[in-house]
């Protein structure tokens, strides 16, 4: 059964045409992103009916803490599902059951633990999110669904995703995401609306946890079922925390873990900034971020979709179907990506007044398209980039990258381009970093390609 199940495996990574292979792995990983995306933009759009800035901006101003959701999720999904790609390029299948496992329980553990600090530290932690006597009440009670009621499913479900797509079963992985973020569309408006529960943000939130404790329940019945086709393991048995695993999944999970937790101390300080302009400007800035999702987890969702490829072909020592992989991907990314910015350049108003109905919000958020639309295709090469690094375990490079991207550059540019053009200025801080690491992003993957060619299997 087992030699049968490997040759199962390696028929995708080693041997289906690199197009093909690349949209078998992809494909269900991007509608999965932009799935979520739909989701969020829905999320706006049924609290924008709410015609209420405030409870918006309460939306926009807990999004740092769900992001930081991803620290968990990149430690123990990416590091995971990076080790187990790898361990089935080398044949070392025992290893990925055994990382599966460890993958498992550290994000059940790290999820109650996130929920229980949350809740302990609330007041001064809502103070740091940029809540005024206006927001606070209403920021608070969507966090008490997503985060204290809802960290551990959010986590689990993530992270069980990047188990089941690690060894190739992205469709499946990608079904489990879409289904929850499907369930959440049809249960906002019924929690958020005065025609339904009329809890406004507070609703928002509890449709996002009762989804994805669903997406949870549709992971544990695939496993179940599959228990005989799969290397993923989920039995308490299968947990073991040695030095090797646990030296692999944190080199390469910390980084990504650390990359997020910048991420979210980028969009606190934004949030600060933008919030001292009022409710209308904070709102404005949501609903521009979350149009920019839309071709920005494309893109995330191409190299995260690759990954398993990328991992598999390095540690097999295939470079020549890793690098076509990888060309393969830029060219279909970073296309879509400059059609979707001309594209948001030119439309953004339009785009803005889809949600808010608010001339200020319309103007302000038009304005704050624009100057992140102009990011997405330099974006595009950053992600992709440190896909790569994560895939072949080169931890240290992605937090290079992230350090960079953030504490060098972006918050830096938040500051200096606020001081030059008040509140405008600050959706110009992305693209100010990421002209910079996109070059040092391409640099940086010839080096790699370069070097492993020399250990390239005849």
């Amino acid at each position: 059964m087992h030699k049968q199940k490997s040759l199962d495996k390696s028929e995708l990574f080693e041997r289906t045409p690199v197009p093909k292979a690349v949209m078998t792995m992809s494909l269900p990983t991007v509608l999965s992103s932009l799935v979520m995306v739909i989701y969020n933009l829905v999320d706006t759009y049924f609290v924008g009916m709410l015609n209420n800035p405030i409870e918006n901006a309460a939306v926009t101003l807990a999004a740092p803490v769900l992001l930081a959701f991803n620290a968990v999720n990149n430690l123990f999904g990416i590091g995971s599902s990076s080790l187990m790609s790898r361990s089935l390029g080398k044949k070392e299948y025992d290893m990925v059951r055994r990382s599966s496992a460890f993958g498992f329980y550290c994000s059940i553990v790290s999820g109650a633990l996130f929920s229980l600090l949350y809740t302990l530290l609330q007041k001064p932690l809502l103070v740091t999110l940029g809540t005024d006597a206006q927001t606070v009440f209403a920021t608070g009670e969507y966090l008490k669904w997503t985060v204290t009621f809802g960290a551990v499913p959010a986590i689990l479900n993530v992270v069980l995703a990047y188990l089941v797509r690690a060894e190739g079963n992205s469709a499946s992985a990608s079904i489990g995401t879409m289904g929850g973020c499907l369930l959440n569309i049809v249960l906002d408006p019924v929690f958020i609306l005065p025609w339904g529960l009329n809890l406004g943000a507070s609703g928002a939130g509890l449709a996002t946890f009762l989804s994805n404790c669903a997406s949870c329940a549709y992971f544990f019945l695939f496993l179940y079922r599959k228990k005989e086709e799969t290397y993923v393991c989920i039995r308490p048995s299968g947990f073991v925390a040695d030095r090797s695993i646990v030296k692999e999944v944190c080199g390469v999970g910390i980084p990504a873990s650390i990359q997020n937790l910048l991420n979210v101390t980028g969009m606190t300080v934004l949030n600060n900034f933008t919030a001292s302009y009022g409710a209308n400007a904070v709102a404005a800035m949501g609903i521009a971020q979350k149009l920019d999702m839309i071709p920005m987890y494309f893109s995330m969702g191409i190299s995260q979709g690759i990954m398993p490829l990328v991992s598999y072909n390095y540690a097999a020592a295939n470079i020549r179907r890793m690098k076509q992989t990888i060309l393969f991907s830029a060219k279909m990314s970073l296309g879509f990506l400059l059609v979707i910015a001309a594209g948001y350049y030119a439309g953004s108003y339009r785009l803005i007044s889809l949600f808010m109905q608010n001339e200020e919000i319309i103007r302000y958020g038009g304005d704050f398209l624009r100057g992140l639309c102009l990011a997405l295709p330099f974006l595009c090469v950053d992600f992709l980039a440190v896909g790569i690094f994560q895939a072949c375990g080169m931890g240290a490079k992605a937090l290079v990258f992230a350090i960079l991207r953030k504490i060098v550059m972006e918050i830096p540019a938040l500051y200096i381009l606020n001081s030059i053009w008040p509140m405008y200025g600050l959706s110009y801080a992305q693209l100010a970093a990421e002209v910079v690491l996109a070059a040092m992003a391409v640099c940086f993957v010839r080096g790699i390609l370069k070097g492993s060619s020399q250990r390239e299997n005849p």
